[in-house]
């Protein structure tokens, strides 16, 4: 993998696989000009596999970088592509190795993400490609999959639809974790999209040892089901619906300086209150959903049952059926939209999802 010409990534199920490189951001590549004769060391003299970790342990952790060891695990991992629990097992990094290492962990120093050096992110039992113009999925994104794989499964070669989908990580979990589903990916930002459809293409070969089948639509979520839009002709036809949508409120500075500089704004802000997409969102999932299907909305932890107005899930209490609704789906208007809203906490223990059920008209 690592020599003059580093290998494209393939989707690939499981966390510990090959990753691909990114070139160096500028800034770092004049420093690093010089190195790569035999005599040149970038780690002060160690060699080993456990010095460089040390080394750059201590470096990332004197930064502020999060889970320094964690990071520096990761990346020697992937310089010499090999899966984590191997490190120990690879005796001593060629010179051209340590300075790749020394490039990576440099970059990691100046917050780029992690994921944007190894161009990869592991999500559940995959790994997506991911890098600038994509938002990073994170582990506590994985709860809404986790759910809405439960109730596709029981559904039997049911239909998924993941709003605002991004790099396709949670859409994808649904399909090759429900083995014979359906599921839509829809995205409506030009760069977010090409990232969705590379992962969608990626795993190919997965999706069709699991008989599921994955469309990418390049629509906005809020309407991608009314009248003459792609996915008009599935009202009250979806099992699930899954979003992790934009909810950080517009005024609100992200505190992860690798949110606020890397990630996309498109991805993050959601409007005064964070809540704007959540809304249009939850009168698509109205119109999609069949009843008793589910809606699993991702949310920022201050947006729970306890924030003003009751966060999202006051949210989904609120809506009813009115006529533009009505017109789409069989209900009366004024009729409640979902039933059994309640919310979830993540495995740090803060309100995290909402989870609801599509009531009959």
């Amino acid at each position: 993998m690592h020599g003059s010409r580093p290998r494209e990534p393939t989707g690939r199920v499981g966390r510990d696989v090959g990753l691909s490189k990114r070139d160096i951001v500028a800034g770092t590549s004049n420093f690093f000009d010089g190195l790569g004769s035999e005599s040149d060391s970038t780690g002060g003299g160690r060699s080993s596999v456990r010095d460089l970790l040390y080394d750059a342990e201590r470096r990332l952790t004197a930064a502020g970088v999060p889970s320094p060891q964690a990071d520096a695990a990761w990346l020697m991992a992937w310089v010499l592509n090999v899966p984590r629990n191997r490190l120990f097992l690879h005796d001593e990094p060629s010179p051209a190795q340590r300075m790749e290492f020394e490039k990576a962990v440099a970059r990691r120093l100046s917050r780029v993400p992690l994921q944007h050096i190894t161009g990869r992110a592991a999500f559940r039992r995959i790994d997506v490609a991911v890098g600038p113009g994509v938002f990073i999925p994170r582990p506590e994104t994985e709860l809404i999959a986790e759910a809405g794989v439960r109730v596709l499964r029981e559904a039997d070669g049911g239909t998924a639809v993941d709003l605002c989908s991004g790099s396709g990580a949670v859409g994808l979990s649904l399909a090759l974790e429900a083995p014979g589903s359906t599921v839509y990916l829809v995205e409506l930002d030009d760069a977010a999209v090409e990232w969705t459809r590379r992962n969608v293409t990626d795993f190919g070969r997965d999706l069709a040892a699991a008989g599921s089948r994955v469309e990418v639509l390049h629509a906005d979520a809020g309407d991608v089901a009314e009248a003459g839009n792609p996915l008009s002709s599935l009202a009250s036809c979806v099992d699930v619906v899954v979003a992790n949508p934009p909810y950080i409120p517009d005024a609100m500075v992200p505190r992860e300086v690798e949110v606020r500089d890397h990630d996309p704004a498109v991805a993050l802000f959601g409007g005064d209150d964070g809540l704007d997409v959540v809304r249009r969102i939850a009168r698509t999932a109205a119109v999609l959903l069949r009843p008793g299907g589910l809606l699993a909305v991702e949310h920022a932890d201050v947006q729970g049952p306890d924030a003003p107005g009751g966060g999202v899930v006051g949210v989904l209490r609120s809506l009813t059926l009115d006529e533009e609704l009505a017109s789409m789906v069989p209900g009366v208007p004024g009729a409640p939209v979902f039933g059994s809203v309640t919310d979830r906490l993540d495995l740090a223990g803060l309100p995290r999802f909402t989870l609801a059920t599509r009531l009959a008209g």
